[in-house]
């Protein structure tokens, strides 16, 4: 599997289609590609996040490294993409990249060695790049160092244009300067070396996946000057970048730092230790107010904040699976604080932080995630006194009718929500006032999460009512399973991978026949080596390609792209209508395990937010999303891989 498709740049290929992400704890990240050449917006060596875990910035895009030996020959090791050309080409001289605890090069320049490495420090918004330079046995004469750096200080979302917006104060002869742009200030630091400032502006640098996205690709960067130092024998120099004032830092301090919260607990297997490093890059501190911070959960990076429906689904992965329990019963114990007339949020605003409402199943995952922990951790005392009242409010309200149409129909009893303007579910996509999949009214894994939600808190004379009328009201026939979505128009049979749920839930308002019907119509149609489709190929809807504008991309998302997350669904119903029977086990295991392994492909450790339809079924969206590793660590747990 190629990351994206990077044609006019083909001569990097295929390290500039791979990328390295770091995390700090708190939301902010590293991230670029192998050679590193910065290809999206996103990728920085410091995306600050100013208000944890959002608010962030990206301070220090890219440092730019230039070594000169004594006969005047220099080197390049950066890698800059620009319109119609890559100067220069440091990927040329890289031996080698490893990514862990830190992240490592090392290029080998003339027969200088430079090995360098870079480190996000736990819990705050530094970024030290360490360089160790040694240059060839016997040489004589004084090699020059130069490290460049290239600010922008800008909302990560957005691109920077040369403003003249930025203040630049450094100590004449000293090591360490400061830029400032719209209140946000980077400190940079680098012992060993003199600061020459040298402001000056860089322009038209570009961004190839931005091109592919119908974005915006092009911006412009500001440089301070550069860090310059002479040496003569094998050397190390530390650049520290900061969005706060610095003051003694030390390298093996922050990393014996770093590593203790970055190296997991040892699990038993080499996949499951892999998926619980991911794992932790999904859980992060939030600021709940000036005195108190908390846990929460990142849906993804590099663009995501916390989403409520995307924190349930993989709080069992993330947190159960790996024994962080407490941490567990903090995140949900936060969202039982926001319950609204029957309605958990369905996110955070990254600006204000306030919690939006706009969605009718993550209140459902809610009471999913609430009664896993239970069974987990047994903890009584917080399921009694915070997560019991909370799920009866969403009960109570969801039976008496809350916002956006959401009510129990006295009818039937399932749920129906919203109407042709509005996107609720997980299928949300909606451009230029276009639904793609317009899914308002009774929704398969909507009343899926009813049925399991009534019976879960004992509700069983409504969840009897609900279970006759689901029956009745989605199965089609053994060939297609259950229809997707019930409204004033009629039925929507098109086959999707919602109706899993009505198998794969603790319980199912399916009789058992129909039960392995579904399963063998989702396995028919929709099953990939990574995940599962959205919509079956046969249907005159299913797009196989996900690229373009927004609104190509988005006409896709959810009409043929594959979710790595459906697995976890998926093989929950497949092993519970063949009993776990032996035969299950092996065919469960063979089919996540390719899953498992294009961790090295895309983002290396991770696993993508979405896959393309169509094979190779490269990794697309957002390039570590929190449930798809979730799923997959909840299952390579329960399967022993």
């Amino acid at each position: 599997m190629a990351g994206y498709g990077y044609e006019t740049y083909g001569e990097l290929q295929p390290w500039v289609g791979r990328e390295w992400l770091q995390t700090n704890g708190t939301g902010g990240f590293a991230s670029s590609t192998v050679v590193g050449a910065n290809v999206r917006r996103y990728h920085g060596l410091l995306v600050g996040a100013t208000m944890p875990p959002v608010g962030r910035i990206v301070a220090l895009n890219r440092i730019s490294e230039s070594i000169r030996l004594p006969d005047g020959q220099s080197f390049d090791l950066a890698v800059n993409h620009f319109r119609n050309t890559i100067v220069p080409h440091g990927e040329r001289f890289l031996q080698s990249f490893a990514h862990g605890v830190t992240t490592r090069w090392h290029y080998d320049a003339g027969g200088i060695s430079v090995r360098k490495e870079v480190m996000l420090c736990w819990g705050r918004n530094v970024c030290g790049i360490k360089y160790t330079i040694e240059p060839p046995h016997g040489s004589t004469g004084e090699i020059e160092v130069a490290l460049q750096p290239f600010v922008t200080l800008r909302d990560f979302h957005t691109l920077l244009h040369a403003d003249g917006h930025c203040d630049v104060r450094s100590d004449a002869g000293g090591d360490r300067c400061m830029v400032q742009r719209w209140g946000h200030q980077l400190h940079l630091h680098c012992t060993g070396t003199v600061f020459t400032e040298h402001r000056d502006w860089w322009y038209g640098f570009c961004y190839p996946v931005e091109t592919e996205r119908g974005q915006e690709d092009t911006e412009d960067m500001f440089t301070p000057g550069k860090f310059v130092t002479t040496i003569t024998s094998a050397t190390t120099l530390v650049l520290w970048a900061s969005m706060e004032p610095l003051g003694t830092i030390d390298w093996d301090t922050e990393y014996a730092r770093r590593a203790q919260h970055v190296n997991v607990d040892a699990a038993p297997t080499q996949s499951q230790q892999r998926l619980r490093r991911a794992a932790n890059d999904f859980v992060v501190i939030k600021q709940r107010d000036e005195h108190q911070t908390g846990t929460t959960v990142l849906a993804g990076y590099p663009w995501f904040g916390e989403w409520g429906r995307d924190t349930f689904v993989s709080l069992p992965g993330l947190l159960l699976s790996t024994g962080r329990h407490h941490q567990a019963g903090q995140v949900l114990s936060t969202f039982a604080e926001y319950v609204r007339d029957g309605m958990i949020p369905h996110m955070f605003d990254e600006q204000t932080g306030e919690p939006q409402y706009n969605c009718v199943d993550a209140s459902l995952w809610f009471i999913h995630a609430v009664f896993e922990y239970l069974r987990v951790t047994k903890d009584g005392d917080t399921f009694d006194s915070i997560l019991y009242p909370a799920c009866r409010q969403i009960i109570d309200g969801y039976i008496k009718g809350t916002h956006y149409g959401i009510k129990a129909d006295p009818n039937d009893g399932l749920v129906t929500q919203g109407d042709p303007a509005t996107q609720l579910t997980w299928m949300d996509t909606k451009t230029q006032g276009l639904i793609f999949t317009p899914r308002h009214g009774k929704a398969v894994e909507v009343n899926a999460l009813w049925y399991n939600a009534l019976r879960l808190m004992s509700d069983h004379e409504l969840a009897d009512k609900v279970a006759d009328s689901f029956r009745r009201t989605f199965y089609i026939s053994p060939y297609r399973g259950c229809a997707d979505v019930v409204n004033e128009t009629g039925r929507d049979d098109s086959i999707r991978p919602n109706q899993i749920f009505a198998v794969s839930l603790p319980h199912s308002p399916l009789t058992e026949e129909q039960q392995h019907a579904v399963v063998d119509v989702v396995r028919r149609e929709l099953l990939t080596p990574v995940g599962l489709r959205t919509l079956s190929p046969n249907d005159p809807k299913f797009q196989p390609r996900y690229t373009g504008a927004q609104f190509e991309r988005d006409r896709a998302y959810h009409n043929g792209a594959i979710w790595p997350w459906l697995i976890g669904a998926f093989l929950d119903a497949y092993l519970k209508v063949n009993h776990r029977s032996p035969d299950a086990v092996q065919h469960a295991r063979r089919w996540l395990q390719p899953l498992i392994e294009s961790m090295e492909e895309g983002c290396i450790g991770s696993l993508s937010e979405c896959y393309e339809a169509n094979p190779p079924h490269r990794p697309i969206a957002a390039y570590a999303q929190a449930w798809s590793v979730a799923e997959v660590l909840r299952l390579a747990v329960e399967l022993d891989m």
